[in-house]
């Protein structure tokens, strides 16, 4: 075997294990049904912060160290419709700003509901969690999410 036949070979090899990689984790990924998904602003660079609010109604603080990225994100996920399993390596804030958010997180039994007008919390980590649309219009949710830089902002997961 020449040395060009081999690198064929090899070259060959790689890509064939690359695509089978690829279709691997497709088909063990939950991806999203309904839902449209649009970047409003971001990555926008963030340096650290260090942020406290006092006033007679509430206490703010929120404190960041080394670089991060920040994104907001708009979410509009048709009746039936879901985000698919996912987790994100940070924070985010969703509002809801229209329709019924059902939460069903790995770590959790059951779905929490958060309807319009509200705010949620998913602090990001290791867990894996699935928003769904069990109502009869639009779902409308809008994140504000603070990301490592340059890490991923969803990672797909099986189901649990």
């Amino acid at each position: 075997m020449t040395a060009k036949t081999r690198r064929l070979t090899w070259a060959g090899a790689l890509v064939a294990c690359a695509l089978g990689g690829a279709a691997v984790g497709v088909a063990w990924a939950t991806p999203g049904a309904g839902i449209t998904t649009t970047i409003v602003a971001g990555p926008s660079l963030l340096g650290d912060i260090d942020v406290k609010s006092d006033s007679d109604l509430n206490q703010v603080k929120i404190k960041t160290k080394g670089l991060s990225d920040v994104y907001v994100v708009h979410n509009k996920i048709a009746p039936g419709g879901h985000t698919g399993w996912h987790s994100h390596p940070g924070p985010s804030i969703i509002s809801v700003v229209s329709g019924t958010a059902t939460e069903y997180r790995d770590d959790e039994p059951g779905g929490l509901a958060h309807p319009a007008g509200t705010a949620f919390v998913d602090e990001g980590g290791d867990h894996a969690h699935v928003i769904v649309n069990e109502g009869t219009t639009d779902l409308v949710l809008v994140a504000f999410q603070v990301l490592p830089r340059g890490a991923p902002r969803r990672i797909d997961l099986p189901a649990p």
